[in-house]
């Protein structure tokens, strides 16, 4: 090697005064209910980070990105803060259809970006990356996780109908929850599929076909916005007390929706994450930061902010484990993007792994409204919390095709932890 070439690769690993990240998030728009938050989230973390001397001594400076401006002005703004301001790690995106156009880019640009918050299994299974990650589940662990809570609590319905956002998202999580209801449950008659627009304001539509039909299962794996306005008129027409609700992103809306929510309904939480997480909900690293995120926001956190916190956890323990691996020194891109893959570490609850393809294992955990004194909200009973590797494909298979596969028996897994019901 050349004395200038030597000298080229060791400016390019040198410690940077600063590390630059950018954070794509939903800070306008029907979305922003669950996109501020999570950006409120990260500029806590990042501030603790930095005041505890940042990663190895750097500090951490994060550019956001509003994810509400559509898909092609996210691209470029994406591309401008990678190629012109230097940002080293993208933590990119909410919306599955912008994780579909991001990942292909990331790659290009050979920048790590960490799929922070949306669910597509697809964008980690039809290609694999070197620099994308997910810290956090995929649809197929949300859904399989989903019906097997339903068919565990309200195992006797014989209807379902489904009102989810039209694209990626909806469209593939219904794929995935209605493939893995055949295998399990093959009498169930689907009544209805509902794909109203995203960001939609009025669901009357849907409403009144769904009173017509009387389905005694309806599913709707929407979130934000759009899940909390259709709760809000289901309520206001009594659907929501004629059927049972099955709302797997829930979670999210629980403070929002307040008394609008009955007992009863099923929320899962995407992933385990919630406030009032049974087995930690006194482990003073959630507790401290369920304190600290009220004190400034004056709400509980919610999942979003959940993942924010374990994409943010997940790229310091890359970091540090490439540093480990890189003798001390501060590690190249390529370097961290490897690290990622395999590693093992703990966000804000339980532990997380990430896979040889870039997908994360993330527990699921699910439960059932119920009003308390203690609360001006509905809090989960009945919580059950499912294991990532018992409901995620295998590495190298279509969740579409694995979830077919599924045998009753993953029903009465002991591996499936319950927790007591709440007294009354």
């Amino acid at each position: 090697m050349s004395a200038t070439a030597s000298g080229s690769a060791q400016a390019q690993n040198a410690k940077p005064a600063e590390l630059k990240i950018g954070i794509t998030t939903f800070t306008s728009g029907p979305a922003s209910v669950f996109g501020v938050p999570a950006k409120q989230a990260a500029e806590i973390y990042i501030d603790d980070l930095n005041a505890a001397g940042g990663i190895n001594g750097v500090k951490v400076v994060p550019t956001f990105i509003d994810e509400g401006v559509g898909g092609d002005k996210l691209l470029s703004e994406y591309r401008r803060v990678v190629q012109e301001q230097g940002v080293k790690v993208m933590f990119g995106a909410i919306s599955s259809g912008s994780c579909n156009i991001i990942a292909p880019v990331a790659e290009d640009l050979k920048v790590l970006n960490i799929l922070w918050d949306c669910g597509t299994e697809k964008v980690l299974e039809e290609k694999r990356y070197r620099y994308v990650v997910r810290t956090q589940a995929n649809a197929t662990t949300e859904m399989v996780a989903s019906v097997l809570y339903l068919l565990r609590q309200k195992p006797n319905f014989k209807t379902i109908a489904v009102v989810n956002q039209d694209y990626a998202w909806g469209r593939d999580s219904w794929e995935l929850f209605s493939h893995t209801l055949k295998v399990l449950k093959p009498d169930v008659k689907v009544v209805a599929e509902l794909f109203p627009k995203f960001g939609a304001s009025d669901f009357s539509t849907e409403i009144s076909r769904l009173q017509a039909l009387r389905p005694d299962v309806i599913l709707s794996t929407s979130w934000g916005g759009d899940l909390d306005t259709f709760v809000r008129q289901s309520a206001q027409r009594g659907l929501i007390k004629n059927s049972q609700f099955v709302l797997p992103l829930a979670e999210s809306s629980l403070e929002r929706l307040g008394t609008t929510l009955p007992d009863g309904v099923i929320v899962g939480a995407r992933g385990d994450h919630y406030f009032l997480h049974p087995e930690l909900k006194d482990d003073p690293k959630l507790k401290n930061f369920v304190q600290k995120f009220k004190a400034k926001t004056g709400s509980y956190p919610i999942y979003s902010v959940y993942h924010m916190i374990q994409a943010l956890d997940g790229m310091v323990s890359g970091y540090d484990k490439a540093i480990k691996a890189n003798k001390g020194q501060w590690p190249s891109t390529e370097q961290l993007a490897d690290a990622m893959h395999g590693l093992n570490f703990r966000g804000l609850t339980r532990e997380v792994k990430i896979r040889a393809d870039g997908q994360g294992l993330e527990d699921q955990l699910l439960g059932i409204t119920k009003k308390t004194a203690a609360y001006p909200f509905p809090i989960l009973d009945k919580v059950e919390i499912y294991p990532a590797e018992l409901i995620t494909a295998p590495v190298g298979q279509k969740s579409v095709d694995w979830v077919k596969t599924i045998k009753p028996e993953i029903l009465r897994d002991p591996k499936i932890k319950t927790f007591p019901a709440l007294a009354n």
